[in-house]
């Protein structure tokens, strides 16, 4: 089915006027950004011994340009996190006398590498981008329009992936040049420990008490060069935003109830992922200790754990959550593993924005979530024929003996939804946001901008929906670089040229307005004001709250 061209919530049946909604017409064609070309000939891409020369303060590395943007990719912002620095916070990189060549990816932080590319739709839509694996993993890239001294606003990338999988590039669709020119900004990626090797708490175990929580000091590790070495590179370390998707905007809430983390962002951006609270201490201490005990260790034994070659370890860790699985359930703890610990010390324990003094309280943050996070059918055409009745059977696993109920409220939330929309809404459904939104304006200050993605792509027979991740390109001006979740051409160019100005506005002023979008109101409780992301972009007053109340 071909997507509609008009707002998908007009096209579910939800009324644009009921809703309070603000649009604005469609924007005119638009044509790429402009390429600053360079005198002489038409070459673009400049590489040599004095090109692209930059300062950090552990010595100096070369870049090159591409287009006009120096691009600067796997800078050490921390030493090599193997051996003795395994389950440790992240360590300060050896300087270099040399140039340091900048040309190429950093290394992946270990995870399981087996069978990625096993599902052949998920490649071709995604072509994840994995070069090596390694613990010498501390590694960011960064991109700036010059090495100068104008201190443009600052970006700051958290892939996603949950706290398991991913690296800085593994989209096309994650690179900085193109939002880098269009906003005459600085934007920077990073990557960091993962998983077991990034949230192992071991404090119980004998290890360093601060092991639950590495992968994030990776992070804060990550803004504090950011911090002593941006100005080197165009940017202005007083004005940072960072930004994350999925498991990437899980990151961003994190961060901003870290500690260690004040003073070294001044705005966030969180998209298809949030938490309101850190893994369980308790439960992180016992699978610690029952980590140690998989691998055949004693308390206090943590040299031999750091000798194990990592992927073994992994191994060894997964094995540890499989057999706390049952303990889990008993301590109401929903999803086990390795995630940052709400340690009360390097991460706030409690419930994340509930202190109105915290250095976050002051911190604007913007939330988008897409239509179909979760969509059943893209690879199989069957289920565009499924029966309300059939979703109420699928989704019994998931909401039990309120399946029939949960189908029935968004069905009549969205009179002309099909059935297999009704679906994908709910398992897409944006609880979580709305909840971090909830508690970010209940107690704090900062405002919060809510957005909702409903655009979607004419492929694979329109069956791609607002998915999971395609929002991302949008926002950075990418929508050509990432044609297997767009198709390319004006259609996506022209939305995501008013998504990325509005973003350029929240990183450069705090607020999203003045970019291309319709007036967008900060995010009130009682009205739930939400930006609807479509080819005619419009505000709507939470436009599926009454849904949502059946999944209470």
């Amino acid at each position: 089915m071909k997507p509609s061209r008009r707002n998908f919530l007009q096209s579910l049946g939800v009324g644009v006027a009921s809703l309070g909604v603000t649009s604005q017409a469609p924007a005119a064609t638009l044509l790429p950004p402009k390429v600053a070309k360079p005198t002489g000939d038409d070459q673009i891409l400049f590489v040599g011994d004095n090109i692209g020369i930059a300062n950090t303060e552990y010595g100096k590395v070369r870049g090159f340009i591409l287009r006009g943007i120096h691009q600067f990719l796997g800078v050490p912002y921390g030493a090599d996190t193997s051996g003795k620095n395994r389950f440790m916070p992240p360590q300060k990189p050896t300087p270099w006398t040399d140039i340091r060549p900048t040309l190429w990816w950093g290394n992946s932080a270990p995870q399981i590498m087996e069978k990625r590319y096993a599902n052949v739709y998920a490649s071709f839509v995604d072509h994840w981008n994995y070069d090596d694996v390694s613990e010498d993993c501390l590694k960011l890239n960064v991109w700036t329009p010059a090495l100068d001294t104008q201190k443009r606003p600052v970006v700051v990338w958290l892939h996603g992936g949950g706290f398991v999988n991913g690296n800085a590039i593994e989209q096309d669709g994650y690179h900085g040049e193109n939002l880098s020119r269009l906003g005459n900004i600085v934007f920077c990626s990073i990557n960091h420990r993962l998983g077991s090797l990034g949230y192992t708490h071991l404090k119980a175990a004998g290890g360093h008490a601060a092991s639950g929580n590495v992968g994030n000091l990776d992070m804060v590790a990550a803004l504090e060069w950011v911090k002593n070495n941006i100005a080197n590179f165009g940017g202005d370390p007083n004005n940072v935003t960072i930004i994350g998707q999925s498991g990437g905007g899980a990151k961003v809430t994190t961060l901003m109830n870290m500690p260690s983390a004040k003073g070294l962002f001044h705005k966030a951006v969180a998209l298809s992922g949030s938490s309101l609270s850190g893994v369980n201490k308790e439960y992180a201490e016992k699978l610690g200790l029952k980590v140690m005990e998989e691998a055949g260790l004693k308390p206090g034994e943590i040299d031999k754990l750091q000798q194990i070659p990592w992927r073994q370890y992994i191994d060894i860790a997964n094995r540890a959550v499989e057999k706390m699985a049952d303990e889990a359930k008993r301590m109401n703890i929903q999803r086990g593993g390795f995630a940052p610990v709400a340690d009360g010390v390097t991460m706030n324990e409690g419930a994340f924005f509930s202190d109105p003094t915290h250095f976050s309280a002051d911190i604007p943050l913007m939330l988008c979530t897409t239509f179909h996070e979760q969509n059943p059918d893209r690879t199989d055409a069957t289920l565009e024929n499924i029966s309300l009745a059939e979703v109420k059977e699928k989704i019994k696993p998931r909401f039990g003996d309120k399946a029939s109920e949960v189908v029935e409220a968004y069905a009549k939330n969205f009179p002309k939804a099909r059935p297999i929309e009704i679906w994908a809404l709910i398992v897409s459904n944006r609880k979580n946001a709305v909840a971090t939104a909830d508690a970010k304006v209940a107690k704090q200050k900062g405002p919060v901008y809510v957005a909702w993605f409903g655009w979607q792509p004419p492929l694979f027979d329109g069956r791609m929906r607002a998915f999971h991740c395609d929002d991302i390109c949008f926002w950075f001006y990418n929508t050509d670089l990432m044609l297997t979740h767009t198709g390319g051409g004006k259609r996506p160019r022209a939305l995501s040229d008013k998504m990325a100005h509005s973003f350029l506005s929240f990183v450069k002023t705090g607020t999203p307005n003045g970019g291309g979008l319709p007036n967008w109101k900060p995010y009130t409780t009682q009205n739930g004001e939400t930006m609807i992301l479509d080819d005619t972009p419009a505000l709507a007053n939470d436009p599926d709250r009454e849904a949502r109340k059946a999944l209470a």
